[in-house]
């Protein structure tokens, strides 16, 4: 039982020192307070306010039923265990959970999987059709392209962020790269505030252009934002909605949250195009992705950025997305090339010279072999609060 107990013990210190953790306190404390509580016992009896009181210095007249910070950060603190065991703890013996429905931790030694049986004798099975084949390898490119990005980007962007060379030394963090990167991504990287960067995923598998585009955004931001977290779109709560910036890549179809933020916007991505809801003189309700013509090379998709306030006002929502591998991969080239960058700025300025603090914008895209060859400034809209109200 000793045993039991230090290991367990063991395993939260494990994790409060990872980098999972390593940029949050207000989770550090919150898994320390319930860990403990937890394992001497007296986890069944604790209440929300309790702990709003305990960790969150909560005043004697806090009522949870009118602030929900307790819940959303338990609920935060449920998903860095989530990433924390499929990164850094992969293999760690004992897994630890927050279950659903209360604030007890619970404490699992990870099972041994069986060796495998030795082959005796080779079973001929029928051969799938080529249909199936085809099926099964694109299904597996796409996995594996969703777990390369999530693997590498995490990787990446937590590695550099530490800003750490071979020799241990801390490297000088890097300014934004230019004045126009520095107006397009100040708001969102200058804040306290973690950045999200979430995935678009379908039955929770990644597709190559969102895999793609994810490998681009990571090296931008290696030594820009040092709190960059990462998820898929089946996994993103809403509590992470309310507390940190969010960088959205790829479709949102299925996506509750994100779909309720994106009401109101003045362009949709469509399966097709992009879908102009007040279209102004001159302009196409529908703007149409387009495949190669005879004699042609090079098809024709759109891309569409979206800079939308979030949650309740809170912080912000940059959405990238389109149709085509191309196209998501230009919406993220248009925001992290200093030329590209430098020409989108020219288009979003105001008469005073300002930039509008929300805005969406078409880009063209032509490609080849699903690589941009050409981006190109179609539409834009400024957007204010009051036309991001549902029904607007």
């Amino acid at each position: 039982m000793v045993l039991e107990l230090e290991s367990n013990q063991t395993q939260v210190q494990r994790i409060i020192q990872s980098k999972a953790f390593r940029t949050s306190e207000v989770h550090r404390n919150l898994l320390q307070y319930l860990a403990e509580k937890s394992l001497s016992g007296g986890a069944d009896a604790l209440k929300e306010y309790t702990v709003g009181l305990d960790v969150f210095a909560k005043p004697e007249s806090y009522d949870p039923r009118q602030e929900s910070v307790v819940r959303m950060h338990v609920a935060r603190l449920r998903q860095k265990l989530a990433e924390y065991y499929r990164s850094e703890g992969a293999d760690d013996p004992i897994l630890i959970e927050v279950p659903k429905g209360g604030f007890k931790v619970t404490f699992e030694v990870r099972a041994i999987p069986p060796e495998p049986l030795p082959v005796t004798a080779a079973v001929e099975a029928p051969q799938p059709s080529r249909s199936r084949k085809i099926e099964a390898v694109l299904g597996a490119l796409l996995a594996v392209a969703g777990a390369c990005a999530l693997i590498f980007g995490f990787t990446l962007w937590h590695g550099r962020a530490a800003g750490e060379d071979r020799t241990g030394a801390t490297a000088p963090v890097p300014v934004y790269g230019s004045a126009e990167l520095q107006r397009l991504w100040g708001p969102i990287l200058s804040t306290n505030r973690p950045l999200m960067v979430c995935l678009g995923s379908s039955h929770g598998v990644t597709g190559v252009g969102t895999a793609s585009a994810s490998f681009l955004l990571g090296q931008f931001l290696a030594h820009r934002k040092d709190n960059v977290l990462l998820t898929r779109s089946d996994l993103l709560s809403t509590p992470e909605l309310i507390m940190d910036n969010v960088v959205f890549l790829g479709p949102a179809t299925g996506n509750r949250q994100i779909q309720s933020i994106t009401t109101g916007q003045q362009f949709v991505l469509e399966p097709n195009g992009i879908r102009n809801l007040h279209p102004q003189p001159g302009e196409p309700a529908f703007i149409p992705d387009r495949n190669p013509q005879a004699g042609e090379d090079a098809d024709e998709s759109h891309a569409l950025i979206s800079n939308l306030p979030g949650l309740y006002g809170n912080g912000d929502i940059l959405y990238l997305s389109g149709n085509q591998i191309s196209s998501t991969l230009a919406a993220v080239r248009a925001l992290t090339d200093p030329t590209l960058a430098r020409e989108l700025i020219e288009k979003l300025k105001n008469p005073d010279g300002g930039l509008p603090r929300f805005y969406q914008v078409v880009l063209q895209v032509r490609s080849m072999d699903s690589m941009p060859i050409e981006i190109s400034y179609l539409y834009h809209r400024d957007l204010t609060p009051q036309s991001l109200k549902p029904g607007k």
